[in-house]
Protein backbone atom coordinates (compact mmCIF):
# COMPACT_ATOMS: atom_id res chain seq x y z
CA UNK A 1 0.00 0.00 0.00
CA UNK A 2 1.39 3.39 -0.94
CA UNK A 3 1.50 6.15 1.66
CA UNK A 4 1.28 9.64 0.23
CA UNK A 5 0.21 11.28 3.51
CA UNK A 6 2.65 13.69 5.16
CA UNK A 7 3.37 12.72 8.75
CA UNK A 8 5.36 15.76 9.79
CA UNK A 9 9.05 16.26 10.47
CA UNK A 10 10.82 14.59 13.36
CA UNK A 11 13.82 16.02 15.18
CA UNK A 12 16.39 14.27 12.95
CA UNK A 13 14.74 15.76 9.84
CA UNK A 14 15.81 19.29 10.78
CA UNK A 15 19.18 20.80 9.88
CA UNK A 16 20.73 24.08 10.97
CA UNK A 17 20.01 26.84 8.45
CA UNK A 18 17.25 24.83 6.76
CA UNK A 19 14.69 26.99 4.95
CA UNK A 20 11.08 25.76 4.92
CA UNK A 21 8.38 27.36 2.78
CA UNK A 22 4.98 26.63 4.32
CA UNK A 23 1.94 25.58 2.35
CA UNK A 24 -1.49 27.10 1.81
CA UNK A 25 -1.58 30.85 1.09
CA UNK A 26 -4.49 32.45 2.92
CA UNK A 27 -6.51 35.40 1.65
CA UNK A 28 -8.07 36.88 4.77
CA UNK A 29 -11.58 38.32 4.81
CA UNK A 30 -14.00 40.26 6.97
CA UNK A 31 -15.52 36.86 7.74
CA UNK A 32 -12.28 35.78 9.42
CA UNK A 33 -12.33 38.93 11.53
CA UNK A 34 -15.99 38.44 12.50
CA UNK A 35 -15.46 34.79 13.44
CA UNK A 36 -12.42 35.73 15.54
CA UNK A 37 -14.56 38.24 17.44
CA UNK A 38 -17.24 35.59 17.97
CA UNK A 39 -14.69 33.13 19.35
CA UNK A 40 -12.78 35.52 21.62
CA UNK A 41 -15.09 38.43 22.44
CA UNK A 42 -12.32 40.95 21.71
CA UNK A 43 -13.59 44.55 21.95
CA UNK A 44 -10.67 46.74 20.85
CA UNK A 45 -12.13 49.54 18.75
CA UNK A 46 -9.36 49.63 16.14
CA UNK A 47 -10.22 46.11 14.96
CA UNK A 48 -13.97 46.55 15.35
CA UNK A 49 -14.71 49.76 13.43
CA UNK A 50 -13.60 51.01 10.03
CA UNK A 51 -14.58 54.55 11.04
CA UNK A 52 -12.49 54.36 14.23
CA UNK A 53 -9.52 53.02 12.22
CA UNK A 54 -9.93 55.89 9.73
CA UNK A 55 -9.88 58.40 12.60
CA UNK A 56 -6.40 57.06 13.43
CA UNK A 57 -5.20 57.48 9.86
CA UNK A 58 -5.58 53.87 8.68
CA UNK A 59 -7.33 52.83 5.50
CA UNK A 60 -9.77 50.48 7.26
CA UNK A 61 -10.04 48.25 10.31
CA UNK A 62 -7.04 45.90 10.34
CA UNK A 63 -7.22 42.29 11.46
CA UNK A 64 -6.59 41.72 15.15
CA UNK A 65 -2.85 41.33 15.75
CA UNK A 66 -3.22 37.93 17.43
CA UNK A 67 -5.40 36.68 14.58
CA UNK A 68 -2.48 37.47 12.27
CA UNK A 69 -0.11 35.70 14.67
CA UNK A 70 -2.28 32.57 14.76
CA UNK A 71 -2.70 32.44 10.98
CA UNK A 72 1.07 32.63 10.42
CA UNK A 73 1.80 30.26 13.31
CA UNK A 74 -0.77 27.79 11.98
CA UNK A 75 0.98 27.59 8.62
CA UNK A 76 4.18 26.50 10.35
CA UNK A 77 2.60 23.68 12.40
CA UNK A 78 2.60 20.87 9.77
CA UNK A 79 6.29 21.38 9.04
CA UNK A 80 7.64 22.38 12.46
CA UNK A 81 5.52 21.05 15.29
CA UNK A 82 3.22 18.29 14.06
CA UNK A 83 5.33 15.82 16.06
CA UNK A 84 5.99 18.16 18.95
CA UNK A 85 5.72 17.18 22.59
CA UNK A 86 5.37 20.83 23.61
CA UNK A 87 5.71 24.35 22.27
CA UNK A 88 8.24 25.76 24.75
CA UNK A 89 8.23 29.49 24.13
CA UNK A 90 8.29 32.58 21.91
CA UNK A 91 10.70 35.49 21.61
CA UNK A 92 11.48 38.52 19.46
CA UNK A 93 8.03 38.56 17.89
CA UNK A 94 7.60 41.81 15.97
CA UNK A 95 4.41 42.81 14.19
CA UNK A 96 4.94 44.52 10.84
CA UNK A 97 2.54 46.39 8.62
CA UNK A 98 -1.19 45.96 9.35
CA UNK A 99 -3.13 43.18 7.64
CA UNK A 100 -6.43 44.16 6.00
CA UNK A 101 -9.27 42.06 4.56
CA UNK A 102 -8.24 41.04 1.06
CA UNK A 103 -4.56 40.57 1.90
CA UNK A 104 -3.00 37.17 1.19
CA UNK A 105 -0.62 35.74 3.79
CA UNK A 106 2.16 33.22 3.27
CA UNK A 107 4.88 32.09 5.66
CA UNK A 108 8.33 30.53 5.76
CA UNK A 109 10.68 29.43 8.53
CA UNK A 110 14.42 29.00 9.03
CA UNK A 111 15.96 26.57 11.53
CA UNK A 112 18.23 28.66 13.80
CA UNK A 113 19.05 26.14 16.53
CA UNK A 114 19.05 22.46 17.47
CA UNK A 115 19.62 20.65 20.76
CA UNK A 116 18.99 16.99 21.50
CA UNK A 117 17.71 16.29 25.00
CA UNK A 118 19.62 14.11 27.43
CA UNK A 119 17.06 11.30 27.11
CA UNK A 120 17.88 11.03 23.42
CA UNK A 121 14.26 10.53 22.37
CA UNK A 122 13.44 14.19 21.67
CA UNK A 123 15.16 17.41 20.71
CA UNK A 124 14.54 21.15 20.78
CA UNK A 125 14.14 22.87 17.43
CA UNK A 126 14.52 26.67 17.27
CA UNK A 127 12.97 28.42 14.27
CA UNK A 128 12.45 31.93 12.99
CA UNK A 129 9.13 32.27 11.17
CA UNK A 130 8.14 35.17 8.94
CA UNK A 131 4.71 35.98 7.52
CA UNK A 132 4.38 38.20 4.46
CA UNK A 133 1.53 39.69 2.46
CA UNK A 134 0.96 39.48 -1.30
CA UNK A 135 3.53 42.25 -1.86
CA UNK A 136 6.21 40.42 0.09
CA UNK A 137 5.96 42.88 2.99
CA UNK A 138 6.55 41.44 6.44
CA UNK A 139 3.44 41.37 8.63
CA UNK A 140 5.03 39.30 11.41
CA UNK A 141 8.39 37.83 12.37
CA UNK A 142 8.99 35.67 15.44
CA UNK A 143 11.18 33.00 16.99
CA UNK A 144 9.94 29.96 18.83
CA UNK A 145 11.35 26.73 20.17
CA UNK A 146 9.64 23.37 20.19
CA UNK A 147 10.33 20.01 21.83
CA UNK A 148 10.00 17.49 18.98
CA UNK A 149 9.99 13.68 19.04
CA UNK A 150 12.66 11.69 17.25
CA UNK A 151 11.58 9.07 14.75
CA UNK A 152 14.57 6.89 15.64
CA UNK A 153 16.01 7.28 19.16
CA UNK A 154 19.28 5.83 17.84
CA UNK A 155 19.71 8.54 15.21
CA UNK A 156 22.88 10.57 15.92
CA UNK A 157 22.51 13.88 17.69
CA UNK A 158 23.29 17.03 15.69
CA UNK A 159 25.84 19.53 16.88
CA UNK A 160 24.19 21.68 19.54
CA UNK A 161 23.41 25.24 18.49
CA UNK A 162 21.27 27.43 20.76
CA UNK A 163 20.55 30.98 19.50
CA UNK A 164 20.87 34.01 21.72
CA UNK A 165 17.48 35.62 22.22
CA UNK A 166 16.80 39.20 23.28
CA UNK A 167 14.85 39.84 26.46
CA UNK A 168 12.60 42.31 24.64
CA UNK A 169 12.13 43.92 21.24
CA UNK A 170 13.81 47.33 21.38
CA UNK A 171 11.65 50.44 21.05
CA UNK A 172 13.52 51.45 17.91
CA UNK A 173 12.58 48.15 16.26
CA UNK A 174 8.83 48.56 16.75
CA UNK A 175 6.91 49.04 13.50
CA UNK A 176 4.39 51.90 13.50
CA UNK A 177 1.72 51.74 10.79
CA UNK A 178 2.21 54.40 8.13
CA UNK A 179 -0.12 57.35 8.71
CA UNK A 180 -1.03 56.32 12.26
CA UNK A 181 -2.03 59.29 14.41
CA UNK A 182 -3.65 59.48 17.82
CA UNK A 183 -4.09 63.26 17.80
CA UNK A 184 -7.88 62.91 17.64
CA UNK A 185 -8.19 59.69 19.61
CA UNK A 186 -11.73 59.23 20.93
CA UNK A 187 -11.36 57.55 24.32
CA UNK A 188 -15.11 57.46 24.86
CA UNK A 189 -15.67 55.39 21.73
CA UNK A 190 -12.64 53.23 22.59
CA UNK A 191 -14.23 52.42 25.94
CA UNK A 192 -11.46 53.50 28.32
CA UNK A 193 -10.44 56.85 29.89
CA UNK A 194 -6.89 55.71 30.65
CA UNK A 195 -3.99 56.96 28.54
CA UNK A 196 -0.22 56.26 28.55
CA UNK A 197 0.33 58.82 31.30
CA UNK A 198 -2.16 57.08 33.62
CA UNK A 199 -0.11 53.89 34.01
CA UNK A 200 2.98 53.36 36.16
CA UNK A 201 5.67 50.67 36.07
CA UNK A 202 4.93 48.07 38.72
CA UNK A 203 1.18 48.69 38.58
CA UNK A 204 -0.97 45.55 38.62
CA UNK A 205 -4.42 45.35 37.04
CA UNK A 206 -6.99 42.66 37.79
CA UNK A 207 -9.08 42.46 34.63
CA UNK A 208 -12.00 41.11 36.61
CA UNK A 209 -13.92 39.34 33.87
CA UNK A 210 -13.86 35.62 33.10
CA UNK A 211 -14.53 33.30 30.17
CA UNK A 212 -15.26 29.57 30.20
CA UNK A 213 -13.66 27.47 27.47
CA UNK A 214 -15.95 25.34 25.34
CA UNK A 215 -14.86 22.24 23.40
CA UNK A 216 -16.47 23.28 20.12
CA UNK A 217 -15.17 26.85 20.30
CA UNK A 218 -11.52 26.04 20.95
CA UNK A 219 -11.52 23.51 18.10
CA UNK A 220 -13.25 25.97 15.75
CA UNK A 221 -10.71 28.65 16.64
CA UNK A 222 -7.81 26.31 15.93
CA UNK A 223 -9.34 25.25 12.62
CA UNK A 224 -9.75 28.92 11.71
CA UNK A 225 -5.94 29.17 11.82
CA UNK A 226 -5.53 25.91 9.83
CA UNK A 227 -3.48 24.57 12.74
CA UNK A 228 -3.30 20.78 12.25
CA UNK A 229 -1.79 19.73 15.60
CA UNK A 230 -3.51 16.44 16.51
CA UNK A 231 -3.44 17.12 20.23
CA UNK A 232 -6.21 19.70 19.81
CA UNK A 233 -8.57 17.57 17.71
CA UNK A 234 -8.03 13.83 17.96
CA UNK A 235 -9.65 12.31 21.06
CA UNK A 236 -8.58 8.77 20.10
CA UNK A 237 -4.96 9.92 20.11
CA UNK A 238 -5.57 11.94 23.28
CA UNK A 239 -6.73 8.80 25.06
CA UNK A 240 -3.09 7.75 25.15
CA UNK A 241 -1.67 10.99 26.56
CA UNK A 242 -1.24 11.58 30.27
CA UNK A 243 -4.34 13.79 30.39
CA UNK A 244 -6.69 11.65 28.32
CA UNK A 245 -8.16 14.83 26.83
CA UNK A 246 -7.69 17.20 23.92
CA UNK A 247 -5.54 20.15 24.95
CA UNK A 248 -6.69 23.69 24.08
CA UNK A 249 -4.35 25.42 21.62
CA UNK A 250 -2.21 27.78 23.69
CA UNK A 251 -2.76 30.56 21.19
CA UNK A 252 -6.49 30.47 21.92
CA UNK A 253 -5.66 31.03 25.58
CA UNK A 254 -3.48 33.99 24.53
CA UNK A 255 -6.37 35.49 22.58
CA UNK A 256 -8.83 35.07 25.45
CA UNK A 257 -6.38 36.64 27.91
CA UNK A 258 -5.90 39.57 25.52
CA UNK A 259 -9.69 39.93 25.16
CA UNK A 260 -10.13 39.91 28.95
CA UNK A 261 -7.40 42.55 29.30
CA UNK A 262 -9.66 45.09 27.56
CA UNK A 263 -11.15 45.77 31.00
CA UNK A 264 -8.33 47.97 32.27
CA UNK A 265 -6.28 48.24 29.06
CA UNK A 266 -8.92 49.24 26.54
CA UNK A 267 -6.71 51.85 24.88
CA UNK A 268 -3.80 49.44 24.33
CA UNK A 269 -5.08 49.21 20.79
CA UNK A 270 -2.20 47.46 19.00
CA UNK A 271 0.28 44.76 19.95
CA UNK A 272 3.62 45.87 18.55
CA UNK A 273 5.73 42.97 19.86
CA UNK A 274 5.65 39.78 21.88
CA UNK A 275 8.85 39.74 23.89
CA UNK A 276 8.37 36.30 25.38
CA UNK A 277 5.69 33.80 26.17
CA UNK A 278 5.29 30.62 28.15
CA UNK A 279 2.43 28.16 28.37
CA UNK A 280 2.83 27.24 32.03
CA UNK A 281 0.31 24.39 32.12
CA UNK A 282 -2.32 22.86 29.82
CA UNK A 283 -5.89 24.07 29.55
CA UNK A 284 -9.00 22.03 28.78
CA UNK A 285 -12.60 22.69 27.85
CA UNK A 286 -14.61 23.52 30.95
CA UNK A 287 -11.90 25.62 32.54
CA UNK A 288 -12.77 29.25 33.24
CA UNK A 289 -10.06 31.77 32.41
CA UNK A 290 -9.21 34.93 34.33
CA UNK A 291 -6.35 37.37 33.71
CA UNK A 292 -4.28 40.09 35.34
CA UNK A 293 -1.52 42.34 33.97
CA UNK A 294 1.55 44.11 35.29
CA UNK A 295 3.08 47.22 33.71
CA UNK A 296 6.77 46.39 33.28
CA UNK A 297 7.93 49.62 31.66
CA UNK A 298 6.82 52.62 29.65
CA UNK A 299 8.65 53.85 26.58
CA UNK A 300 8.49 57.15 24.76
CA UNK A 301 8.57 56.87 20.98
CA UNK A 302 10.96 59.24 19.18
CA UNK A 303 9.14 62.20 17.64
CA UNK A 304 5.74 61.10 18.90
CA UNK A 305 3.79 63.15 21.43
CA UNK A 306 0.50 61.45 20.55
CA UNK A 307 1.61 57.87 21.11
CA UNK A 308 3.63 55.82 23.57
CA UNK A 309 4.62 52.20 24.09
CA UNK A 310 4.09 50.09 27.18
CA UNK A 311 5.58 46.72 28.04
CA UNK A 312 3.13 44.44 29.81
CA UNK A 313 3.18 41.06 31.49
CA UNK A 314 -0.20 39.31 31.39
CA UNK A 315 -0.94 36.12 33.30
CA UNK A 316 -3.96 33.92 32.67
CA UNK A 317 -5.32 31.52 35.28
CA UNK A 318 -7.81 28.67 35.15
CA UNK A 319 -10.68 28.44 37.63
CA UNK A 320 -9.12 31.08 39.88
CA UNK A 321 -9.96 34.80 40.02
CA UNK A 322 -7.00 37.18 39.99
CA UNK A 323 -7.90 39.70 42.72
CA UNK A 324 -4.76 38.71 44.65
CA UNK A 325 -2.59 38.42 41.49
CA UNK A 326 -1.55 34.74 41.49
CA UNK A 327 2.06 34.51 40.33
CA UNK A 328 5.28 32.74 41.34
CA UNK A 329 6.33 31.81 44.85
CA UNK A 330 9.65 32.64 46.52
CA UNK A 331 11.28 29.70 44.73
CA UNK A 332 10.02 30.84 41.33
CA UNK A 333 7.37 28.12 41.03
CA UNK A 334 4.18 29.26 39.35
CA UNK A 335 0.86 29.16 41.15
CA UNK A 336 -0.93 25.93 40.08
CA UNK A 337 -3.73 27.97 38.52
CA UNK A 338 -1.45 29.90 36.12
CA UNK A 339 -1.66 28.66 32.53
CA UNK A 340 -0.05 31.51 30.57
CA UNK A 341 2.62 34.15 31.10
CA UNK A 342 2.93 36.63 28.24
CA UNK A 343 5.39 39.53 27.97
CA UNK A 344 4.40 41.93 25.19
CA UNK A 345 4.57 45.56 24.07
CA UNK A 346 1.52 47.61 23.12
CA UNK A 347 0.92 50.99 21.54
CA UNK A 348 -1.27 53.32 23.56
CA UNK A 349 -2.32 56.97 22.98
CA UNK A 350 -0.87 59.85 25.01
CA UNK A 351 -2.88 62.79 26.27
CA UNK A 352 -0.67 65.19 24.33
Amino acid sequence: MSDKAFHGNFFEDFTLGQEIRHATPRTVTEGDAALYTALTGSRFALHSSADFAASLGLEEAPLDDLLVFHLVFGKSVPDISLNAVANLGYAECRFGIPVYPGDTLTAYSRVIGLKQTSAGTTGIVYVQTTGVNQLGEAVLDFKRWVLVNKRDPEAPAPETEVPELSEAVAAGELVLPVGLTCAGYDAELAGSPHFWEDYAPGERIDHGDAMTLEEAEHQMATRLYQNTARVHFDQLAANDNRFGRRIVYGGHVMSLARALSFNGLGNAFRIAAINGGRHVSPTFAGHTLFAWSEVLEKRELPGREDLGAMRLRTLATKDRPCADFPDKDAEGKADPAVVLELDYTVLIPRRG
